[in-house]
């Protein structure tokens, strides 16, 4: 078993690393032109260079014949105030609202220290442990790219790159794998907060900003390609959640991106063989059967798909009935995942939640209500949150009930679609309808994911 000195996390968390040196900036007219004609050669390159790809290693987990039963483990190396409110509450300043403006807005050691010890502390070696127990086999750890890099006028901290090697050694000590997945790109890639920075999605508006997304990627597939990680560290995610719906040139970025990517994980030495890390791409928000034929294999080896399947971020969403929840999953995860994983492409579902509801505090934003109780904009009523969000210890049996047979459709209709699921959350401070580690305590989410009480859910 290999373990990471002392010695050298203590120079991680004091030297700072040599970021992967970017590709010279073009000006974005310049990169649009050029894309047209990368999207359209890359399918046909890798396809002469079939004697390349046959050559490649076996993947470092065996994603076609064992479903990934995962979770993440949100909030920690990236900042999102409806998993830590009290985080931003305790700032005493309403206008911090991200992970940037927690930097912009406080002193700066006061902002830091209060960062080290939500490092230190929301997540340990006994959340691996129990996350072993609970029968999981990976973790999704999400991380921003100012773990890496930090330009002129961005208030980020650095620090996060430390904990991430703790977090490989943690999974390694307790048989759990590691998919790492890049979760903020600079200029942010979807304008959520949990991206870095709320607002605007500008990431694709500047060639710059793919550029720094880029060398990040290299210099995580450069280190976690070493083969000390093999037995650990089995992918990597390059951008969650770009915002294909915000139109533009988005799309047309996203997927010269995810090409590029595909070469700086897949050929994380530059040269003609293959690395043994699996390339997770993202649907940017977009239909599933939209991607078909995209990265597909044998033109392109090692490559999965990840999809994120929520059922409360609309008004009408938010109205279904308990047994429509369980249906659309059910649909959901048999037929369009199935549908599209029939394509030879590994499908994973990278973020769900047995919550019905789109209830937690600050779940839509710090200072933004909720569409289920008529307190966010541009919404009506159709109930009262209080029941089905919070400590557990209030919840009815009947929700409880409820939230176990959701579970069981979602994990029975995503194995049987697709490759497996990562569920968010590990845990919350404040929300346990979302929290794994609370629906394992609550009973709703069983010790074991192939305990069935209700075996034929989905049909």
């Amino acid at each position: 078993m290999i373990t990471f000195s002392k010695l050298a996390l203590s120079l991680l968390a004091v030297t700072p690393f040599v970021l992967a040196e970017l590709e010279p900036a073009s000006p974005i007219h310049q990169v649009h032109r050029s894309r047209a004609h990368k999207l359209r050669t890359a399918e046909s390159t890798a396809a002469a260079n079939s004697t390349i790809t046959k050559r490649a290693p076996a993947l470092r987990f065996p994603f076609g014949s064992t479903k990934v039963r995962g979770v993440n483990l949100g909030g920690w190396l990236v900042l999102e105030p409806w998993i830590t409110p009290s985080l931003f509450d305790n700032t005493g300043n309403s206008a911090i609202v991200d992970e940037f403006t927690f930097g912009q807005l406080q002193d700066y050691n006061t902002a830091h220290a209060k960062l080290v010890a939500h490092w230190d502390t929301w997540i340990t070696e006994s959340d691996f442990a129990a996350i072993a127990a609970a029968g999981l086999n990976h973790v999704r750890i999400p991380i921003g790219y100012w773990a890496f890099d930090i330009s002129a006028g961005e208030p980020y901290h650095q620090g996060q790159y430390p904990y991430l090697f703790k977090a490989v050694q943690w999974a390694r000590n307790h048989g759990i794998k590691v998919l790492i997945d890049l979760h903020g790109a600079p200029g942010s890639q979807n304008g959520f907060d949990n991206s870095g920075q709320r607002g605007s999605a500008t990431w694709h508006t500047n060639s710059q900003n793919v550029a720094r997304t880029n060398a990040v990627i290299k210099t995580l597939a450069a280190e976690f390609s070493k083969s000390e990680y093999a037995d650990t560290v089995t992918s990597i995610a390059p951008l969650n959640e770009p915002a294909g719906f915000v139109g533009g040139t988005m799309l047309d970025v996203v997927r010269q991106y995810w090409y590029d990517s595909y070469g700086n994980i897949r050929y994380p030495f530059g040269s003609s063989t293959q690395g043994d890390l699996l390339e997770v791409i993202h649907d940017a928000f977009q239909p599933l059967n939209s991607w078909s034929g995209f990265m597909k294999y044998p033109n392109f080896e090692g490559v999965a798909m990840d999809t994120h399947h929520y059922e409360i971020f609309s008004d009408a969403e938010v109205s279904m009935t308990w047994e429509q929840h369980i249906q659309t999953a059910c649909n959901f995860g048999i037929n369009t995942i199935g549908s599209y994983s029939s394509n030879n492409i590994w499908t994973f579902v990278g973020e769900w939640t047995t919550a019905p509801y789109d209830c937690a505090k600050y779940l839509n934003g710090r200072g933004i209500g909720a569409r289920y109780d008529g307190t966010f904009a541009g919404s009506s009523r159709k109930g009262d949150c209080t029941p089905f969000t919070g400590n557990r210890n209030k919840f009815s049996n009947e929700y409880k009930n409820f939230m176990r047979q959701y579970y069981e459709a979602q994990v029975s209709a995503f194995e049987r679609g697709g490759s497996g699921w990562f569920y968010w959350t590990w845990k919350a401070e404040d929300a346990d309808e979302w929290s794994y580690q609370a629906g394992l305590a609550g009973g709703w989410i069983p010790t074991n994911p192939s305990d069935r009480r209700f075996p034929n859910i989905c049909g």
